[in-house]
C-alpha cells in the first residue's frame, strides 16, 4: 500500500489532544491504485504500527488508541514505545505525568528515548529509570519541578545513557560531573541555560566538569553557558572526538586568533557566541533584553575586536537539520 495515501487521515491525530474528540473518529476507506477500497481496520498491523508512529505519545494516548479495536491491540505493543515523545505546548490540561508512566508500563523496559517538556518531577524520573535500564536517549526542557537531586539519582541508573539534553532545567556543575562519571557512554549533551545578555558573569564549572568526565563526547551545545575562553580550551584538549560545537550566546569566549584557529581545525560544525539563534527550539526561553546591536557593542569591546572578523550571517541555524539530533 502506498504510504503516501495516509497524510490526510494521519492529519485526524496530529496535535489533535489540543482539540479533544468528544467521541473517537471514524475511519475512511482509503481507495487504492486498483479502484478497490480498503478499510483501516485491515490494514496489517506493521503498517498501521508505522503510520501511528507518527504520532506524539499524547495522540496515540488520547485519540489514536480509541479510533478501532484493531489500533488499540497495536498501541499496546511494546515496540510502539520504544520511543516515548511527550513534549507539549505549556498550557496543555492533562495529567501529563500519569500519561507518562503509562507509556513506559508499554514500553516493558526497551524504552530507548524519551522526550519530556514542560512537566515532570523527581518521581518521575526515577520512575523511569528504574523501568528502563536500556536507555539510551533524554531530553529534558523547560522542566521546573525536577531538582537538581533528583535528576542526578535518576541519571546515575543510566549508565547506557548516550545523548543527554537539559534545557533549561536545574544541573549544577557538581552534579554534571557525577553524570559524567556514571553514564560512560555519553556521546551527545546539550545543556542549555538561560545565560545573560550583560557582563561580567563568568564560570568555567560546567565546562571544566565536561572535560573531566566526558572525554567521549562528539556533540556538545552550551547554549547561554558562562564559561570562557580557558573553559573551552579544557573541553577541546580533553574530549577529543568532539566534531560539533555550539556556544550560541556563550558572551564570555571570543573565538578570535588562536582560539579560532584551534575550534576551525578540531571542530567540523561550529555555531558561534553571536551566530543566529533562528530555529532554535527554545526561542521562549532567551533573554530579548538587549538587541543584538547591544550584543554586538558590548562583545566586540570586552574581547577588543574588529567586527570585520565577524560575519554575523556565516551560518544560519535550521533545526530541521540538526547536526547535534541522532536516531536510535
Amino acid at each position: 500500500m502506498d504510504l503516501r495515501l495516509i497524510d490526510h487521515q494521519t492529519n485526524m491525530a496530529s496535535s489533535s489532544y489540543l482539540r479533544p474528540f468528544p467521541t473517537p473518529p471514524s475511519l475512511t476507506p482509503v481507495m487504492k491504485e486498483d479502484g478497490k477500497c480498503i478499510n483501516w481496520e485491515e490494514l496489517p498491523s506493521e503498517i498501521t504500527s508505522s503510520i501511528l508512529r507518527r504520532l506524539s505519545s499524547i495522540d496515540i494516548l488520547e485519540n489514536a488508541q480509541k479510533v478501532c479495536t484493531s489500533w488499540r491491540g497495536v498501541c499496546k505493543d511494546p515496540v510502539m514505545w520504544r520511543k516515548i515523545d511527550m513534549r507539549n505546548p505549556r498550557n496543555l490540561v492533562l495529567n501529563l505525568e500519569m500519561m507518562c508512566r503509562h507509556a513506559v508500563d508499554r514500553s516493558q523496559g526497551g524504552l530507548a528515548e524519551i522526550d519530556i517538556w514542560h512537566f515532570g518531577t523527581d518521581s518521575l524520573l526515577n520512575y523511569i529509570a528504574d523501568r528502563s535500564s536500556n536507555l539510551r536517549s533524554l531530553r529534558l526542557a523547560m522542566c521546573s519541578s525536577i531538582t537538581d537531586v533528583g535528576l542526578t539519582e535518576a541519571l546515575v541508573k543510566l549508565p547506557l545513557l548516550e545523548d543527554l539534553e537539559v534545557s533549561y532545567c536545574s544541573l549544577s556543575a557538581e552534579s554534571l560531573k557525577v553524570v559524567g562519571q556514571s553514564c560512560p557512554n555519553l556521546k551527545t549533551l546539550k545543556l542549555n541555560r538561560e545565560g545573560f545578555n550583560r557582563f561580567p558573569y563568568e564560570s568555567d564549572d560546567d565546562a571544566l566538569a565536561i572535560a573531566e568526565t566526558m572525554p567521549r563526547l562528539g556533540h556538545l551545545q552550551l547554549f547561554g553557558n558562562k564559561l570562557t575562553e580557558g573553559g573551552l580550551n579544557a573541553i577541546l584538549d580533553n574530549c577529543l572526538d568532539l566534531e560539533h560545537l555550539d556556544v550560541r550566546r556563550c558572551l564570555n569566549v571570543y573565538l578570535f586568533g588562536d582560539l579560532k584557529k584551534r575550534c576551525s581545525e578540531r571542530v567540523k560544525v561550529l555555531r558561534r557566541p553571536l551566530d543566529s539563534i533562528r530555529g532554535y527550539p527554545y526561542e521562549e526561553a532567551v533573554n530579548h533584553m538587549d538587541t543584538y546591536e547591544d550584543l554586538y557593542a558590548d562583545y566586540y569591546h570586552e574581547s577588543d575586536s574588529d567586527y570585520s572578523e565577524y560575519d554575523y550571517d556565516d551560518y544560519d541555524y535550521d533545526d530541521d537539520f540538526d547536526p547535534f539530533k541522532r536516531s536510535l
